[in-house]
Parts: structure tokens; C-alpha cells; sequence
């Protein structure tokens, strides 16, 4: 059996969310189509947007969050909040120490949670 390689984020307007996790992420996506945006962010590994088929209620709340693992100090975490919220991110968690080292949340425009937080 292999690891999990797809990570779906459901959002309710693809370009919206596509401009969005483009500028955050600092990457292209592998393909565009109306409801489905893959990223590759490792060698097939796909993290994607997913407006859904039309049974998806988007009324649902969602209670995962996306991880993006940086290396260094607290002042790289830091520095990772300045750009994302001068790029528009807006901020749920300000920059604070946890139980595994600084950490901040930000939400996408669907409200989709993404924690930054050093390598573990």
C-alpha cells in the first residue's frame, strides 16, 4: 500500500482560490480545470482544489487544516506570517510559541485553516 499523495481542499470558487494559494505558495498549478486545481508539491504528491460535483455541501464546516513545515529559527516562522499577511492571508492565529515551536494559523478565502509551524 502507498502513502496518501492527494490532498483535497474544497473551496466554492476554484480561480479564487487558485490566485490565492498561487501567490501564497509561490507556485503554478499542473493543470486548470473549472472545478479541479492540482499543485504538485513533491514528486506525485498533489495538494488540489476542489469545488466539488454539485453534491458537496459547502455549508459543511471543515475541520482539517493544511501543515507547511518551515526550517529554522522562530524568526523564520515570523517571517513567514509578514509575507503571507502583505499578500493578503488573513490571519486566525498570530505568531505564538506552542508545544512543538512557534507556530500561526491563516485562512484562505473559504476559510480552509493552514498552520505554519517548524520542521518537526
Amino acid at each position: 500500500m502507498s502513502a496518501p499523495n492527494l490532498f483535497l481542499i474544497y473551496v466554492t470558487d476554484v480561480e479564487r482560490a487558485t490566485a490565492f494559494y498561487r501567490e501564497l505558495f509561490a507556485m503554478e498549478p499542473v493543470v486548470r480545470t473549472p472545478r479541479y486545481v492540482p499543485f504538485e508539491v513533491a514528486p506525485g504528491v498533489l495538494f488540489a482544489l476542489w469545488s466539488g460535483g454539485g453534491d458537496v455541501d459547502h455549508a459543511t464546516p471543515r475541520t482539517s487544516e493544511v501543515g507547511f513545515m518551515v526550517p529554522g529559527s522562530a524568526d523564520a516562522v515570523d517571517a513567514v506570517y509578514a509575507e503571507w499577511i502583505a499578500k493578503g492571508a488573513r490571519a486566525v492565529e498570530e505568531p505564538h510559541d506552542d508545544v512543538f515551536g512557534r507556530t500561526f494559523v491563516v485562512a484562505d478565502p473559504d476559510g480552509n485553516l493552514i498552520r505554519v509551524a517548524p520542521v518537526d
